[in-house]
């Protein structure tokens, strides 16, 4: 028995590796640092979970103050979220407009997807950029939240940083995988 509701829908996409065997290699080290922090990010939400029930559970019987619980929980929603991106993106699961897609012809289309490719690694070049200098700013200067608690930004900083490098790698990637245009094979 299963829980989808249409049984007799395509399997989930895979990331494809290209025919060129240095881009391969570099897809290949990239899906597998992907998969890691997808992993790492699941259990982020899974422990931010428990966290903030112990938050609501000590608030409402102990009737006690919980600083730490909302920052950490921020600060790893922070984390898992651009973790993914990196192994989203090699999904291509990132908002798209597929009936452009289904209409153009494969050549034209080929041009639309290395045109946007491009596109989206400069802008997320420059937003890492941006992160990083963030980043620089609160390690140096020691800046901390405003809290009682008063974690360091660093940490969410880096984690958006690093994040945000690890997409615009990855497009990059890709960019290159279309205008190289090798054959493809799915990955095992």
């Amino acid at each position: 028995m299963s829980f989808d509701p249409d049984p007799d829908a395509a399997p989930a996409p895979v990331p494809l590796l290209p025919g060129n065997s240095l881009l391969g290699l570099l897809s290949g080290a990239l899906n597998w640092l992907n998969l890691q922090l997808l992993r790492l990010s699941m259990l982020a939400l899974v422990l931010t979970s428990c966290v903030l029930t112990y938050s609501v559970l000590t608030r409402y019987f102990l009737k006690s103050a919980t600083d730490w619980q909302d920052e950490a929980s921020v600060f790893m929603l922070v984390g898992a979220m651009f973790m993914c991106t990196g192994y989203v993106q090699s999904l291509r699961g990132h908002v798209g407009i597929e009936a452009l897609a289904t209409l153009l012809p494969a050549g034209v289309n080929r041009v639309r997807l290395i045109l946007v490719d491009t596109v989206s690694t400069l802008f997320c070049s420059f937003f890492a950029w941006k992160s990083w200098t963030l980043f620089h700013e609160a390690w140096s200067e020691g800046q901390t939240t405003s809290s009682s608690f008063a974690p360091p930004l660093w940490i969410p900083y880096s984690l958006m940083s690093l994040g945000m490098s690890l997409l615009a790698l990855q497009l990059l990637l890709q960019t290159a995988i279309q205008i190289s245009g090798k054959p493809s094979r799915e990955m095992k």
